[in-house]
């Protein structure tokens, strides 16, 4: 099994970076004593407050790209502290990697106030993946009421993918919006058939197209 350790201090004092080094021994001896393989150390000196962190951004690149089983830290504080620690704690938890420390001696175990705004946290986003997808289920639905045909319109889908501009069908995206469908709609029902697309875009290319196609007197 692999784990990754996370050492960090709050200030950049020279003393500090020796608890730092103390850390990363201890949790090394942590991850010898159950039995993990170290795939990644990573040190910092950072507010705990704040999750805009190099070290942070470091540790959820590697657990998405490795296989990673554990975090092992010297205590749920060197994470972080406030909302920076809960919103971490319910990151890391989303990954399914379980969090060592050396204050538990092995497996850390949450408090029943914590596990209760994990709990409150995971039942939000689950209501607001339900929400988007119900917005793109039902700008769908009034595309293709209003004569939207994707398997016409989309056979080109995703060949363009990686360009800088983003080629849509923009004379379906008229059509739709003077069928009555909001830009946030149309935008949906795109991201619904594959186009990364927003809404901002969608109104920008819509406002172009119209521009292009306005008679000469008014423009």
């Amino acid at each position: 099994m692999k784990a990754i350790i996370y050492c960090r201090v709050s200030t950049e004092k020279e003393e500090q970076e020796t608890s730092l080094e103390r850390q990363k021994e201890e949790l090394e001896q942590l991850a010898k004593k159950h039995g993990f393989e170290v795939a990644k150390v990573i040190m910092e000196q950072a507010s705990g407050y704040e999750v805009d962190r190099e070290g942070v951004f470091e540790l959820f690149s590697a657990l998405k790209e490795q296989e990673i089983d554990a975090l092992l830290v010297q205590d749920e504080t060197r994470l972080g502290r406030g909302h920076a620690r809960i919103a971490l704690l319910h990151c890391i938890q989303k990954e399914g990697v379980k969090i060592y420390t050396i204050a538990h001696n092995g497996e850390m175990q949450l408090s029943e106030a914590d596990e209760m705004v994990l709990n409150i946290i995971s039942i939000v986003e689950e209501y607001q993946r339900k929400i988007h997808n119900l917005k793109i289920k039902r700008g769908m639905k009034r595309a293709v009421e209003r004569g939207y045909r994707p398997e016409r319109n989309l056979k080109h889908m995703g060949e363009n993918a990686g360009r800088e501009r983003i080629e849509l069908p923009v004379e379906e995206i008229v059509r739709l919006r003077h069928s009555g469908l909001t830009f946030a709609e149309i935008a949906a029902t795109l991201r619904g058939f594959g186009y990364h697309v927003s809404k901002a875009t969608v109104h920008r290319r819509y406002r172009e197209y119209v521009d292009e196609h306005a008679s000469p007197h008014k423009r």
